[in-house]
């Protein structure tokens, strides 16, 4: 699963190594270590801009970085209130439950991340680990995103809410936990954003080069508290012998 993740650069940053544009018109939120559920997030989205009248020109595609809420909430909804339970959706099932569905057809994105926190099971304490490429570079999850109209007085104001997609762990990450966020390599970027594409089931499995090339990192569990938001939580720390994961049939080798 993702329940908390690392998003530190800005939207410059993300717009150069995206290959997209920053369409969020000085509303980004500021470098987050730990973003929890119902913050706002960067996303990066491709649709057809519109014209004055609202009709898209099909011809022309656009990659942005966009700013949205982390929990979908479905367009039919009565309020916000289910987002903080909708900040993931199964990778296996996107397509056919009607919370998911329409926006797994229509209107997907990429969520960059640092790198996302999980906690692997164990005896008391569950020790916290920063899952990350290891260069720098960002992971791109697979998300779906929605739009909610609230009502404001006598004008209604979208609200643009997002899921990340998660799928069965493999590879390394089998170590730390069952499930994990969809994350995508470069060369299906533009297969997943491409807007006139209805039909994403065969980019729903995850890459095992991608996967296994990912650094596990165990960090401080001040990662439990969202109070705690700052560069020291990506750091690994070491573990004392009765935290130490056992080790894998890499390591064993």
């Amino acid at each position: 699963m993702c329940g908390r993740y690392a998003s530190t650069k800005n939207p410059a940053l993300l717009a150069a190594e995206f290959d997209a544009v920053d369409g969020t018109e000085g509303d980004a939120p500021s470098p987050d270590y730990n973003v929890a559920p119902t913050k706002q997030v960067l996303a990066v989205v491709e649709r057809h801009p519109r014209d004055d009248e609202g009709e898209p020109d099909p011809d022309v595609v656009e990659r942005s970085i966009r700013v949205m809420r982390w929990g979908l909430v479905p367009h039919w909804a009565k309020d916000l209130s289910g987002a903080a339970k909708m900040i993931n959706a199964r990778a296996e099932s996107v397509l056919d439950k009607p919370a998911y569905r329409d926006s797994a057809a229509k209107r997907r994105c990429l969520i960059p991340a640092d790198g996302w926190y999980e906690w692997q099971p164990g005896e008391g304490r569950k020790q916290p680990y920063f899952i990350n490429p290891g260069d720098g570079s960002s992971l791109a999850m697979a998300g779906i995103w929605s739009v909610w109209w609230q009502q404001d007085g006598d004008e209604r104001k979208p609200i643009i809410t997002c899921a990340v997609l998660t799928t069965d762990a493999i590879g390394e990450m089998t170590q730390v936990h069952h499930r994990m966020p969809l994350v995508l390599p470069r060369d299906r970027w533009h297969d997943w954003l491409n807007p006139d594409s209805t039909d994403p089931k065969a980019l729903l499995t995850p890459d095992l080069d991608l996967v296994n090339s990912l650094e596990l990192r165990p960090v401080s569990m001040k990662v439990n508290s969202i109070k705690n938001n700052d560069p020291s939580l990506m750091e690994r720390v070491s573990l004392t012998e009765d935290q130490a994961p056992e080790p894998t049939l890499f390591e064993l080798k």
